[in-house]
């Protein structure tokens, strides 16, 4: 098996409205199957297919992020970046990183918790529940991983994209097509998603924006 660490590119990333300024938010992530099935790429017809069924479990690991716990004046002014979590499909890390199969399907989830709900927010613990707890995913950005991709075309658009593939580089080649592919993707932008934090006391309904960024 090939045991790889890496950033989650592209990151996901998430902009809030409507919270308490004046509480104290922690912001996380986890990553959770979307089903129990194992996938594998068909080629000759370029899509993904059902290879039997899901490995065991893994445990159950939280993001939380670096400027966690904070304001909600703080969160509400910035884009909220999860350009440093890390994934592994080493089932023995020991480091806090998130654990999954290859192979598998998963679906992000961005958690805003209110911090005197949060005494139990850990790394390692799955994220606590009840009031002041609200969960938000995205299908859009649901997942298939991989230890290596699967389409040519990915592979390159990343490389030239993602700044922690600078090694990877190769300033001589022809960059006509790369660059073409670059250019399509370039200025996509996912739909705008209108949400409400009702559940959580003491904060009025109203509506909360968050975009995901492929």
């Amino acid at each position: 098996m090939i045991v790889l660490l890496k950033r989650m590119f592209p990151a996901m990333r998430v902009k809030i409205s409507g919270l308490d300024p004046h509480q104290q938010y922690y912001i996380a992530m986890d990553i959770v199957p979307v089903d129990n099935k194992r996938y594998r790429y068909v080629y000759h017809s370029s899509k993904w297919m059902v290879a039997g069924n899901a490995d065991s479990p893994v445990p159950p690991r939280v993001y939380i992020h670096p400027d966690s716990p904070a304001s909600g004046e703080t969160w509400m002014r910035q884009v909220i970046s999860f350009d440093k979590l890390k994934l592994t499909n080493n089932e023995l890390d020991d480091q806090g990183h998130i654990i999954l199969h290859s192979m598998h399907k998963y679906q992000p989830r961005v958690h805003v918790i209110r911090k005197d709900c949060g005494d139990d927010l850990s790394p390692v613990k799955p994220i606590p529940s009840g009031e002041g707890v609200k969960a938000f995913s995205f299908p859009e950005t649901v997942f298939t991983t991989v230890t290596a991709y699967q389409n040519q075309q990915i592979t390159r658009l990343k490389i030239d994209r993602n700044p922690f593939a600078k090694g990877f580089r190769d300033s001589g080649r022809n960059r006509m097509g790369l660059e073409a592919l670059v250019e399509s993707y370039a200025f996509w932008r996912p739909s705008l998603r209108t949400l409400t934090f009702e559940d959580i006391p003491g904060i009025p309904k109203q509506e909360h924006y968050l975009y995901p960024r492929a």
